[in-house]
């Protein structure tokens, strides 16, 4: 037991080096959300927040067709268990997901974008009340609600953005 735990030091050691590495990078910290919200930056020009715990939203976009909105970005290992959406409102939801969760024990989610989706606010908060379904913490969402607002690795046919290449080449970096 005892090599277990000084083997489990020495890898959180690492770790603890590794995020301290993201932070530096990133300008923020090495949890999911953060790295997110700089991934998101960068591949869509969005002007962040000066600060990551500002409530409804954490940037603008700068340019393009949202160009002025704000956008809340939130990053999942699975987003079909549910996205949280903050009584402060915002435009638009980007959601980056990696992977389905298999069925079973889990030991480790890797770092993934598997998918990202891009909602309006207000149309998804009117499908979801026109349903029932609580807003807030892991919000239920339908797989016909992320088809739809699907924008990479491919657009669903009602996508709300379709990527340049060159986005879809940098998500592509954390497939």
């Amino acid at each position: 037991m005892t090599g277990e735990l000084h083997q489990l030091a020495a890898l959180l050691r690492a770790r603890d080096d590794l995020d301290a590495r993201i932070a530096t990078l990133t300008g923020r910290s090495a949890r999911q959300g953060d790295i997110g919200e700089f991934i998101a930056a960068q591949v869509f020009d969005i002007d962040l927040a000066g600060i990551a715990t500002q409530a409804g939203h954490d940037g603008t976009f700068r340019s393009g067709p949202f160009a002025g909105q704000t956008v809340n970005v939130k990053t999942y290992g699975d987003a079909f268990t549910g996205i949280d959406i903050s009584p402060h409102l915002c435009d638009l939801y980007l959601v980056f997901s990696g992977p389905p969760r298999p069925l079973g024990a889990v030991r480790h989610h890797q770092w993934r974008i598997s998918a990202a989706y891009l909602f309006d606010t207000r149309l998804l908060l009117e499908t979801l009340t026109g349903r029932g379904v609580k807003i807030g913490v892991a919000t239920s969402i339908r797989r016909g609600d992320l088809e739809a607002a699907q924008i990479f690795p491919v657009a669903g046919p009602s996508a709300p953005l379709p990527l340049a290449p060159e986005q879809t080449a940098l998500l592509s970096l954390f497939a």
